[in-house]
């Protein structure tokens, strides 16, 4: 079941929820960007999809390798604090809550996402998780920034139903989410007017 976030309702998430980033959107930092929201509440949190760096996941984290998701390189999450590294993970079998190196966000049956502690020891985890995708820095918004933008028209919010994070060619997101926008495939906002900065 699909998390519908309707604009002006506080109870209301946008957590599991695909942000494209609109041809109005004037920020530099997200141009043609797609976003996973990984938490909303008093602000927002998210880490951009399609922006893989030249840095290999072998040169930077080598440990983490074997459990990398193709391409097996360090992903740029966003513009705030880009020395912090988030990592997502499918679980890999049957998901247990009471281990405490990886925690669900997205709870959703067969498309499941959760958030990976670095500070582990990846053969902790090996059996527990796959698909590993590793970003520097993340997407971050005040209370009521990321709506206000939202409803501007800056940001298209999307079902991540359709969309796989953490697809082995991120290059395409960005244009297979833009023409499920413009076919209003899981649409949840529109288009709107210019939004000068996130």
């Amino acid at each position: 079941m699909t998390i519908e976030w309707r604009p002006n309702d506080p109870s209301s998430t946008l957590v599991g929820q695909i942000l494209v980033a609109s041809r109005h959107l004037a920020d530099p930092n997200f141009f043609r960007t797609v976003v996973l929201i990984l938490d909303h509440g008093e602000g927002a949190l998210g880490v951009v999809l399609n922006r893989p760096t030249p840095l290999a996941i072998s040169d930077v984290v080598p440990a983490w390798l074997e459990l990398a998701a193709q391409p097996r390189v360090v992903f740029q999450g966003g513009p705030v604090e880009r020395t912090a590294a988030i990592g997502l993970a499918r679980p890999d079998g049957d998901y247990d809550p009471q281990q405490q190196w990886f925690s669900l966000a997205i709870r959703q049956p067969g498309r499941e996402l959760g958030i990976v502690n670095l500070g582990a020891e990846p053969r902790e985890l090996a059996g527990i998780i796959r698909d590993l995708r590793i970003y520097s820095g993340y997407a971050g918004w005040s209370p009521g920034q990321l709506e206000s933008e939202i409803q501007a028209g800056g940001w298209l919010v999307l079902d991540h139903d359709a969309f796989d994070p953490l697809t082995s060619d991120p290059a395409t997101l960005w244009n297979q989410a833009a023409s499920a926008a413009a076919s209003g495939q899981g649409v949840r906002a529109i288009d709107g007017p210019s939004v000068q900065n996130n």
